[in-house]
């Protein structure tokens, strides 16, 4: 059980639209719960709310690590995994709309790469 308040209805919805917006369609959010490490030093893992959706061949999670505190990562396989670069947003909105910028990059990359092949 988490020490954190799992996600509302206008937090899912912020998301869903934020997610229409960057890919023209909704998907389906889960809610999850996730093990998260809050500080570097921590042995234990926190157990953390979180939303998880996929697109494609996509997956997304963006856990919630403390009242106003998220972190956000997506990944291709468990291999091919990859964070926004900032450990910590205070802000959701925030965290979503860098977490889809960071996928789009990496998505032409990746596209861009099968293409020189």
């Amino acid at each position: 059980m988490s020490d954190f308040p799992d996600f509302s209805a206008s937090d899912l919805k912020l998301v869903q639209a934020t997610i229409k917006e960057r890919f023209g369609r909704e998907a389906e959010i889960h809610e999850v719960e996730t093990e998260v490490r809050l500080n570097p030093g921590d042995r234990e893992l926190a157990a953390c709310p979180a939303l998880y959706w996929k697109v494609d061949d996509c997956a997304f999670v963006v856990s919630r690590t403390g009242h106003a505190a998220y972190r956000a990562m997506f990944y291709y396989s468990v291999k091919d995994r990859f964070a926004t670069g900032k450990e910590e947003y205070d802000n959701l909105g925030d965290c979503v709309i860098s977490l889809l910028k960071v996928q789009e990059e990496q998505d032409a990359k990746r596209r861009a790469e099968a293409d020189a092949r």
